[in-house]
This record gives structure tokens, C-alpha cells and sequence, in this order.
């Protein structure tokens, strides 16, 4: 991974007709966003309100993906039947450019995130994701309502979608903020936010996290909830 890398996140949403063609895509479309040339990570996201991580919070009618490139390949993929299919049947997008400020911890046993942009001003966009331990999951939903009640009354935040690679288990967060400071508000000054972080080192609740910040590139069109 270099600076010649780009994290570029799309998000569709889609009329209820066209559920059933998301659900397919879902399963399809893993495969052939891994395989495209200059793509060096790759996640198919449904996505939710995030704020109870459980089944009832998905969102059948909004859909996303997430890919790390090589930058010169960037009109190859937007261009390219995939997105395309996606496009068509979509009634919003947005496509979010982005380069990581910092990450820490692991997806799928990796880092995609690994390279680093110099940016510290401007539009901020984080990126958590967990791989919740069977067991721990009963306790981590007990403990989510607080934090996403939190997060949703924020100062500087822009918007947030919960996302996830599966029903249960595989959950996270992607949020906008307007600046990195109102980030850093919420996540080490806010009580609810603390006392999770807390639980989490006290319980054990996953089994791999990653929290990743961006600077925003780019933002191309709009998603409404």
C-alpha cells in the first residue's frame, strides 16, 4: 500500500422493488470487486440506523461498498459494469474519496488502511467496525443505545450509517464530521462513549476492531436516510 492508494466508500439507495436485486448483488459482487484490477481490499455494506447493531436496525432500501485502489484505477471501477448495475437501479448515490489519517486495529485480519494522508483541516469521515464475539453479543446490545444516542447529538457531526458485512456479528459505523476536533469531542470526551470503551476492555466484547479516521477527498452526489 502507498500514497498512490485511495479508499473510495459508495453508498445507493434503491426502491423496495428492488430489494431482491440488492440481496443478489450482495453475494455476487464480493467476488467481482476483489477481482478488479488496482483494488487491494474490497467490502460489499448493508447498512442501518446503528443504534442497537441488531437485525432490526437494517435498512433493506440502502446499500454500499467499500474499496481500497490504486488511485490510477479510480475511473476504471466507477466506470465499470458493477457500479453501473448498482446505478441504475439506485435513486441516490454518493461516492466518498477518502485518505486515512490514522487507523488502528484489524479487518479480516488486515489493516487496509496503512498509508497515510498529510490533510488536517477540513471535513473528517470515521470508519469503526467490529467482529463481535457470539457470546458477548446479548451484552454489547445492552450497551450500544447509550453510546448511539451519544453520537447522534453531537456536536459537528454531518451524518451516520450504520454498516455491516452481515445481520449479526460483523457491525459498524461510518460518520461525517465537520472537523476532526468535533471527532475527537465525541470520542474522548463524551461520557457514554467512555464508559463503553471502558466495557469493552472489561468484557472483551470483540473478536477484531478497527477504528480508521479520513481525511474527505472528495464527495460526489447525496444519500438520504
Amino acid at each position: 500500500m502507498s500514497d498512490a492508494s485511495v479508499t473510495v466508500v459508495y453508498f445507493w439507495k434503491i426502491e423496495s422493488r428492488n430489494i431482491g436485486f440488492a440481496l443478489l448483488r450482495m453475494a455476487l459482487d464480493r467476488g467481482g470487486l476483489r477481482r478488479m484490477r488496482g483494488v487491494h481490499f474490497a467490502k460489499m455494506l448493508g447498512t442501518g440506523k446503528g443504534e442497537t447493531f441488531t437485525p432490526r436496525d437494517a435498512d433493506a432500501k440502502r446499500w454500499g461498498c467499500l474499496v481500497v485502489m490504486d488511485k490510477s484505477r479510480l475511473n476504471e471501477i466507477d466506470g465499470s459494469k458493477l457500479i453501473q448495475r448498482w446505478r441504475r437501479k439506485s435513486t441516490e448515490e454518493a461516492r466518498f474519496l477518502l485518505d486515512p489519517i490514522s487507523s488502528h486495529g484489524l479487518w479480516a485480519k488486515q489493516n487496509p488502511f496503512a498509508y497515510a494522508s498529510t490533510q488536517t483541516d477540513g471535513q473528517v469521515v470515521a470508519i469503526t467496525r467490529a467482529r463481535i464475539k457470539w457470546l458477548q453479543n446479548l451484552r454489547f446490545w445492552r450497551a450500544v443505545p447509550p453510546v448511539t444516542q451519544s453520537l447522534h447529538s453531537s456536536n459537528g457531526l454531518i451524518m451516520t450509517i450504520g454498516i455491516g458485512e452481515a445481520p449479526i456479528g460483523l457491525q459498524g459505523t461510518f460518520s461525517q464530521w465537520n472537523s476532526g476536533a468535533d471527532l475527537r469531542n465525541f470520542a474522548y470526551k463524551g461520557a457514554a462513549h467512555q464508559s463503553a470503551i471502558a466495557a469493552t476492555e472489561r468484557h472483551g466484547w470483540y473478536a477484531e476492531e478497527l477504528f480508521a479516521r479520513f481525511a474527505v477527498r472528495d464527495i460526489r452526489g447525496s444519500i438520504t436516510k
